[in-house]
Order: structure tokens, then C-alpha cells, then sequence
């Protein structure tokens, strides 16, 4: 996005459509940036590359346009990530985010950019324009989301399971229960903040701001109810805010307050809402083309074997309850999410081939 972007503000009620790559490392843990010319829009800053879609091309031509002109590589397989429309003072953005995994050629800065493979635990550090904050709080999500069951008790047998999950690998677990009694909650949140810090696991919490400051937690997760009530993102940056939807207005609503993801369902019938009919997964993709502007995960009857299917309907992740802590062994089951997302993170829409600039290739 060197020069196209700052060349093209569009008018005063136009978006500039652009065409973003998220060029993953073949170990997926790196991610390639480029810096702006400092005499251009949003100059000095690192950004995801990418440019505007020219007339007549389909957002995957120009991702792949863009990339070869601008970096030198031939994109090969390639599936969309994420949508963000973005107001600056002086440009109206719509970013049509790709996750790029395979690809032709050597990185080089086409365009006389700088660029470099940055660590993604570390992308926070770098200074990118407010359009790409999204993305970055995105890929440091990872793509199970563990949810407590509902209990009215949380003794050493919850504890003890509690441990051997996270330490299998999970690294999100919301606390949501409606039956433990409210004197009852600080010392079991103490506790099970305490139990994630360890892991390396961020707790989220289905509860209220003074819970998540006297506990320690990293987020907060609101119901549809409570978002719908919002019109505003209600707790600052980095701590992280989920949302529950089950439609694209509750969707774009989470969209609207700023929250980090949000869980939509249910896919399937699942016992912890009997009377919501499920959508199942052609009318989960539905709703996901129409409202594309955070990260979703899919929830419902959710167990190991659905990762693929949800990550084919375009959910970043997936939600689980019961496939893990109802399991027979529950790390057994929790490492089987772990690998079973880890395995996904390459099965990308390949797309049609085209001339190659360079014979390296990186998987």
C-alpha cells in the first residue's frame, strides 16, 4: 500500500476498497510488514501490505496484484480473514483482509520499502495505522475458546480439571456460571486468574467490571442483552471484550462497540440453550459474508471433529463447553482442539495459478 492508497482518498462519501495480505511465516508465528514512506498517508508506520482494487479485478486479483508489484510474491493459497471499514480525517478505508499462507518468491521491497518478518507476539510494539489495529489483535487470538460449565459449587475436582486443560494448551477460558451464588464468585475468580497467569492462558469473565479488577482477568465477555445496551466499547485496550451474538444485527452491534471478537450460534442443538433453534453451518456462513468485521468464533454442540467445518463457514475458531470438560479425559480432548486448529492454520483457498517471479516457495 506504498502509494496507491495516498494517492486515492475517493469522495466524501466513498470508501477506498483495498486488498490486505496477511503473510504468515512457514511456522506461523512471524508475519511481514512494510513501512510507509514517511511523505505519505499514515507515513512512517508499519502496515500490512496490500493496495486499492483497480476497476474491473476481483478483491482476490488484487491481492495478488498488489503482492507481486509491491513485494514480489505470487500468491498461492489465500482465504478471506477479516473486513474493516476505517474513518481517518482525511480517508474512508474498507479493508478486505486475506490470511496468506502459501505463497511463490522472495520478499523484496519492490517499491523501494523497507520490510520485515515480525514476530507476532510482538506486533503490539510496532507503530501501524489505527485500520490495522484489528488485525493485530486478531492474530494474537488463538482459535479455541474454552467456556466454563455452569455450576453452583467450583471445588478442587473443577480445579484440578482446570489445570490439566489449560495446561494442554488452552490459552482463552471465559468463566460464565449463573448458578454460583455471587458471594461465592470473587474467591473462585481469584483463584482460577491465578490458574491462567501460570499457563500463559487469558481468562475472560462473563461478569462485571469490578470482577475483572479485582480478580486480574484479561477481558470481559457480555451477552447479546448487555452488548445491545452498549453504544460504546465499555473497558480500554489491552484488556480484551468478547461478545454473544446469535444474528448479523447482534454482529454488527459487537462490530459497533469496538469488541475484540464475538461467538455466534448456536451451529448445532446444544444443551445449555434447548429453546434456540441451531442455524447450522450454511446459515453460519451466511450471516459471517454479511457482517465480516470481527473475529468470530462458532459455538453450539462444538467438539474437536467441527474445527475444520468451522473454519470452512470462515470462524476464526470455535467456542467449546461440554466436548471438553464433559470428556473422559478433558486435556486429552482440550490438546485434540489445540492440534486440531494448529493442523488448520494452512488450508487456505488456493488460487488460480499465474506467472511465478521466483522458483522458492514457502509452505
Amino acid at each position: 500500500m506504498v502509494s496507491r492508497i495516498g494517492m486515492a482518498p475517493g469522495g466524501a462519501g466513498d470508501r477506498v476498497p483495498i486488498a490486505v495480505g496477511v503473510i504468515l511465516d512457514a511456522d506461523r508465528n512471524r508475519v511481514l510488514l512494510t513501512r510507509r514512506p514517511d511523505h505519505l498517508h499514515q507515513g512512517g508506520k508499519w502496515e500490512f501490505p496490500g493496495g486499492k482494487q483497480e476497476p474491473g479485478e476481483s478483491m482476490a486479483e488484487a491481492l495478488r496484484r498488489e503482492l507481486l508489484e509491491e513485494l514480489n510474491l505470487q500468491v498461492v493459497a489465500a482465504r478471506p480473514f477479516l473486513r474493516i471499514a476505517h474513518d481517518y480525517p482525511d480517508l474512508r478505508v474498507d479493508l478486505h483482509v486475506w490470511l496468506v499462507t502459501e505463497w511463490r518468491g522472495e520478499a523484496l521491497g519492490m517499491e523501494g520499502q523497507t520490510h520485515e518478518w515480525v514476530g507476532l507476539n510482538t506486533l503490539h510494539e510496532r507503530r501501524l495505522p489505527d485500520a490495522n489495529r484489528l488485525i493485530v489483535t486478531t492474530l494474537q487470538l488463538p482459535q479455541l475458546y474454552l467456556i466454563t460449565p455452569d455450576l453452583d459449587v467450583y471445588g478442587e475436582e473443577f480445579f484440578s480439571r482446570a489445570r490439566t486443560i489449560v495446561a494442554a494448551g488452552v490459552r482463552l477460558l471465559q468463566f460464565r456460571s449463573r448458578s454460583l451464588p455471587a458471594g461465592k464468585r470473587a474467591a473462585v475468580l481469584r483463584r482460577l486468574a491465578a490458574l491462567c497467569r501460570e499457563y500463559g492462558t487469558t481468562l475472560i469473565i462473563n461478569g462485571s467490571a469490578e470482577e475483572l479488577r479485582d480478580s486480574g482477568a484479561g477481558g470481559l465477555h457480555l451477552s447479546a442483552a448487555r452488548h445491545l445496551d452498549m453504544r460504546s466499547r465499555p473497558l480500554p485496550r489491552p484488556l480484551l471484550l468478547g461478545a454473544s451474538c446469535h444474528n448479523v444485527e447482534e454482529l454488527s452491534h459487537a462490530g459497533q462497540i469496538d469488541a475484540d471478537f464475538a461467538v455466534l450460534g448456536p451451529v448445532a442443538a446444544t444443551g445449555s440453550h434447548p429453546a434456540r433453534a441451531p442455524l447450522g453451518w450454511p446459515r453460519f456462513a451466511q450471516l459471517l459474508e454479511q457482517q465480516r468485521r470481527i473475529p468470530v468464533y462458532a459455538i453450539g454442540g462444538i467438539g474437536p471433529g467441527d474445527l475444520p467445518a468451522a473454519r470452512q463457514a470462515g470462524a476464526w475458531g470455535a467456542a467449546v463447553i461440554s466436548a471438553i470438560w464433559s470428556a473422559a479425559d478433558p486435556a486429552a480432548a482440550a490438546a485434540a482442539c489445540v492440534e486440531s486448529a494448529a493442523r488448520l492454520n494452512g488450508a487456505c483457498l488456493r488460487l488460480p495459478a499465474q506467472a511465478s517471479p521466483a522458483p522458492k516457495r514457502y509452505r
